[in-house]
């Protein structure tokens, strides 16, 4: 999923992607080159004694360093430009298809959980293609480069990279392995925290109101709890992850040293190449890090791939015909025949053998207890969900074989906590009248 998400949306931006990408084998080749010359100065111009080939070689490797920095500025800003980018992208067909759910899609994932989705979940993904873009490229380069460069200045003490690296592979595989269930759950948890925390805001003077501030205290403690858990697990994991690498490293250096002394004792390696061997080292060493910490985010940004896909290629329940309908009646007719609406799994329909008619001019009251079914029924009429059973037309026509929005477009909603979602207040008072005057619209608000 996160292979597949990613390439959905960095392929839009792949000119800036093979940018860093040419950029970043300049900079690592720098990076690369600049211990062989720092050998050469050792070997040719302290041994000897040639200050012109110290001088010369230190303002060569002066020039490649620089190359270095100027390749590595300008491959982040790329890189990063093209993964925002990319993240931003994300982020608007999210939205456009969670406006586009119905009322049975939101409520399957869950409010809070599309929030996450959209937005920490985004941001882990966005975060590991900013990683990627950048060690991807580098990270094996300067490994394998590294190998190729150690072994061809010091061949004798070589065999102790090809001990070290798998060493250190397998142990960032078996730490990485642990920590993608770690990961999920975490994010699980902070769907939880986001659900709770959402239900008291919403609900905060009913709380109040039943002296419930205790209760609801618990509740979100007992959450916070969990997600805290979580979080120290992987925390656990990841505090694992540098010591081991470090350990390894360290006791490569050890034995590059040991060994390295007795080759420089019996010649057959020199100083200067000893100490180019030290410098490829801590660079196999530091891309091999580097890779560890892309592999480390990889997990939790799997995840959050996942929970993205879930929602990008879940398709609405409420479909638009292929060919509207006009409606043939007054728009005011709103006209039950039969309805049946039942949610998925449910045992029993939540309205069933609903039937009646309401005339322009006219209120119709539906009254019952909490949870008969009110809502739902509203519900139907614009085709937040669609009916399981029956017909519902408005305007004389079905209102599944309308446009859902030019139905939308006809119907007029207060809800009982009033909000702006748009427009100012005067232009949703004239939803109904648009040619209403000022001192009608002020009538309206002291009614």
């Amino acid at each position: 999923m996160l292979i597949r998400l990613l390439r959905m949306y960095l392929t839009k931006y792949r000119s800036l992607i093979i940018a860093v990408i040419a950029l970043q084998l300049v900079a690592t080749a720098a990076m690369l080159y600049l211990p062989t010359l720092n050998a050469d100065i050792i070997d040719r111009g302290v041994a000897a004694g040639d200050t012109g080939y110290i001088l010369s070689t230190g303002g060569w490797m002066l020039l490649v360093s620089l190359v270095q920095i100027v390749c590595s500025v300008a491959a982040m800003y790329f890189g990063a430009k093209a993964a925002l980018g990319a993240g931003r992208d994300m982020r608007h067909d999210l939205l456009h298809r969670v406006n586009e759910f119905s009322a049975r899609e939101v409520g399957r994932f869950g409010a809070p959980s599309l929030i996450t989705r959209t937005t920490n979940d985004v941001q882990q993904v966005q975060l590991l293609a900013v990683m990627s873009i950048s060690i991807l490229v580098t990270a094996p380069i300067m490994g394998i480069g590294g190998i190729a460069m150690g072994m061809h200045v010091a061949l004798p003490i070589s065999w102790v990279l090809v001990v070290a690296v798998p060493v250190l592979g397998i142990t960032m595989g078996l730490i990485i392995g642990r920590m993608i269930p770690a990961f999920r759950s975490m994010q699980e948890r902070i769907d939880n925290v986001n659900r709770v925390m959402r239900e008291q805001i919403t609900g905060i003077r009913v709380v109040r109101a039943f002296v419930r501030e205790r209760y609801e205290t618990q509740r979100f403690g007992v959450a916070n709890d969990e997600l805290a858990d979580a979080t120290l697990k992987v925390g656990r994991m990841t505090a694992l992850m540098f010591p081991a690498v470090m350990l390894i490293t360290n006791l490569t250096l050890i034995a590059v040293l040991w060994f390295g002394g007795h080759a420089v004792d019996d010649g057959s390696v020199e100083i200067g190449s000893l100490t180019a061997m030290i410098s490829y080292v801590m660079q196999i060493m530091m891309s091999v890090m580097m890779a560890s910490f892309l592999a480390m985010m990889a997990p939790r940004a799997g995840v959050c791939a996942e929970r993205i896909c879930e929602v990008l290629d879940t398709e609405s329940s409420v479909h638009s015909p292929a060919v509207a309908e006009e409606q043939t009646a007054d728009a005011a007719i709103v006209e039950f025949d039969d309805v049946e609406f039942r949610y998925p799994g449910a045992a029993e329909p939540v309205l069933c053998g609903v039937s009646f008619t309401t005339a322009p001019g006219t209120t119709t009251a539906i009254v019952g207890s909490t949870g008969s079914g009110k809502t739902t029924l509203v519900n139907l009429i614009p085709r937040l969900l669609d009916t399981t059973g029956g017909v519902l037309r408005v305007g004389g026509v079905d209102v599944r074989d309308q446009d859902p929005d030019l139905l939308r477009a006809g119907i007029g909603v207060v809800p009982q906590r009033p909000y702006l979602f748009s427009g100012t207040v005067a232009t949703n008072l004239r939803h109904g009248r648009p040619d209403a005057t000022d001192d009608e619209l002020w009538e309206a608000l002291t009614v």
